[in-house]
């Protein structure tokens, strides 16, 4: 049992050792192992300072500088340099004193031999096969002793964080989307407040009208922190954002995050429903036209599908309203929670353009790879054809096909505004654009950057679907 533990102890040791050989190979991630373990790779540096003049690249060096220096190698490399300097400035014309030229002569006669030396140590190594001591080398032998990993855990908690989450090339890849995913949202966050903040809108006179004073319109400014700076109510928006307290809104003195906190899942709801119909309906429609090309079949679901791509959405609500509330009061006309139905007409409005998008492009990626040669091999295998197609043919056409997708779900969630106002119903979307105009900071920017929060998680499962369903992209990520 103990040499079982001792094993396990031996392999996390190793595994710890190569990984960190490896980052400090890769330039993106060098920097970061070495300041958040700066302490410990303090201390792998001054045993690397002290272990280096010990090791066999000292040695040889030593030795072959030795041998060079006795067989008069630097005599007659400056005498050979004095003579190139003195025909060059002969031919230049230039007069320099004797002092001059031996200051030159030394200086590059000195660089040379130091060049000539590199090049004769490193050959010996090679030919002997060894090589220089390097830092990651110096951390292999400190970490090797279990005294120095215990003692190094806490101040290089953060590194040893890193190595494990750098070890596994699917962790490692989720982190670093989920760590492009903040600055996103970072970035969004500045480019909203930034552009709210120098549009020509003043929120005080658009509440408090064109009669208001100046002292009431400072006194405005003042309670809601608009009389401050930049940076000052750049930081107190992102804090607001990050702690989820956004404060009181400029018009109505509701509290900001209590609102979203209502609306946005209404959004969200019906921005899910309608990508999960729309996929249920496009996939099928979009394999049935790439089996069926130039049919009865693909002529009609693509000729409805450009028809879904072309009509603009804000209209095709109004006619739903007209002909199905009015005309026939089949279903209402406006959105109301407790009644289901309310809800069909937005989810076709929301979802017809993804629908005709995802089946677009679920029939031409199927199509592309219905004629590569690993489908006819598949096929003269004798492999079924419902097989073939759904294991080997849409398996590789999906990554577009998620690509979409993701795309697409962004922008549904960006233009529900349009279909809610058209609805009546009380989202994020029509939310934002009623602020807008006063313009109410800090509740926009909350709208705003949620929904662009969402949109970013959103994506980064997409990526995750790319590693899942294609294995070229889970076998660069293992050599990366």
């Amino acid at each position: 049992m103990g040499g079982t533990e001792a094993a396990r102890r031996g392999g996390l040791i190793g595994s710890i050792s190569t990984t960190y050989h490896k980052i400090l190979l890769n330039p993106s991630y060098k920097y970061l192992l070495l300041l958040l373990g700066a302490p410990v790779n303090l201390v792998v540096f001054l045993f690397y300072l002290v272990q280096r003049r010990k090791d066999d690249y000292t040695a040889a060096e030593n030795r072959i500088r030795s041998a060079m220096l006795s067989s008069g190698y630097l005599e007659a490399l400056q005498a050979e340099i004095a003579q190139q300097q003195k025909r060059k400035h002969e031919f230049f014309n230039q007069k320099i004193s004797e002092q001059q030229l031996q200051q030159e002569v030394e200086r590059i006669a000195q660089a040379r031999f130091k060049e000539e030396l590199r090049d004769r140590t490193t050959k010996e190594l090679l030919l002997n096969n060894k090589k220089r001591l390097t830092m990651a080398d110096t951390f292999d032998r400190l970490i090797a002793n279990p005294l120095f990993f215990i003692i190094s855990l806490i101040p290089g908690l953060l590194m040893y964080i890193l190595i494990f989450l750098y070890r596994s090339p699917y962790l490692k890849y989720i982190v670093e989307r989920l760590a492009m995913t903040i600055l996103v949202i970072f970035g969004v966050a500045v480019l909203v407040f930034t552009i709210l903040y120098l549009s020509p809108f003043n929120p005080a006179a658009n509440i408090l009208g064109e009669t208001a004073t100046p002292e009431q319109i400072a006194a405005f400014n003042k309670m809601h922190g608009l009389d401050q700076g930049y940076l000052t109510q750049l930081w107190n928006n992102i804090k607001g954002i990050a702690y989820f307290d956004l404060g009181k809104s400029f018009s109505g003195n509701e509290d900001i995050t209590n609102s979203i906190a209502r609306k946005f899942p209404i959004t969200l709801t019906l921005t899910v429903i309608s990508l999960i119909i729309a996929i249920a309906i496009a996939l099928p429609i979009g394999i049935i036209s790439a089996t069926r090309p130039n049919s009865f079949f693909d002529y009609a679901f693509m000729f409805v599908a450009l028809i879904g791509l072309s009509i603009p959405n804000f209209w095709q609500g109004l006619i739903l309203i007209l002909n199905f509330s009015i005309k026939l009061q089949w279903l209402p006309a406006t959105f109301n929670p407790e009644n289901w139905l309310s809800i069909v007409m937005p989810v076709i409005v929301l979802g017809t353009g993804l629908t005709a998008s995802v089946a677009r492009m679920t029939r031409s990626s199927t199509l592309e790879v219905i004629h590569e040669d690993y489908m006819i091999t598949a096929r003269a295998k004798g492999l079924g054809k419902q097989t073939i197609l759904m294991k080997h043919a849409v398996r590789n056409a999906i990554i577009p096909i998620i690509t979409v997708i993701g795309l697409q779900f962004g922008g549904m969630m960006g233009g529900s505004a349009v279909t809610e106002k058209v609805f009546n119903i009380s989202g994020i979307g029509s939310y934002i654009v009623d602020k807008q105009f006063i313009p109410d900071i800090p509740a926009i920017m909350g709208g705003v950057v949620y929904t662009a929060i969402t949109i970013s998680l959103v994506n980064v499962i997409i990526d995750i679907l790319y590693a899942f369903f294609d294995p070229r992209i889970r076998s660069k990520m293992k050599q990366y």
